[in-house]
């Protein structure tokens, strides 16, 4: 395996499970598939980590979902204003406001996920020589 695809960057921007850095933690690749964007798997297909860590653990994911807009929502001033400017003696604001709004209704889903990964890369830290955490069985039931 190259070097790029055990990244920190790597895996965070492809949703990737931040223990292993291998498995992918939605059921769907698709995030525009609306019904399902957040679907996850209840563990990494790959190490077996827990994605849940505890009830209620993606609240948290409201303020990194902020944050991730408000960032992306600066990124677009800055690039607005290089290319066309920003003022107020015209409704250029007016644009760049509607021009924004719909970037980010559009890249939401997407950012959606990326919270979910990065709360979770909070929490949960890179071990690539562990062992697999697969789902521990209930003995007590039968198969």
């Amino acid at each position: 395996m190259s070097a790029h695809h055990s990244s920190y960057l790597y895996a965070i921007l492809h949703l990737k499970c931040p223990r292993c850095r291998k498995g992918f933690l939605f059921r769907t690749s698709n995030p525009y598939n609306l019904k399902h964007t957040l679907d996850m798997h209840e563990h990494c297909p790959v190490c077996g980590q827990k994605t849940e860590l505890e009830t209620g653990f993606w609240y948290g994911t409201g303020y990194v979902s902020y944050a991730l807009s408000v960032a992306l929502s600066a990124f677009n001033l800055a690039w607005y204003w290089i290319f066309f400017g920003i003022s107020w003696k015209d409704n250029s604001i007016l644009y760049w406001l509607l021009t924004n709004a719909a970037i980010v209704l559009v890249a939401m889903p997407y950012l959606m996920r990326l919270s979910r990964v990065l709360y979770l890369s909070f929490f949960v830290h890179y071990d690539p020589h562990e062992t697999p955490h697969l789902p521990l069985r209930d003995h007590n039931l039968p198969g």
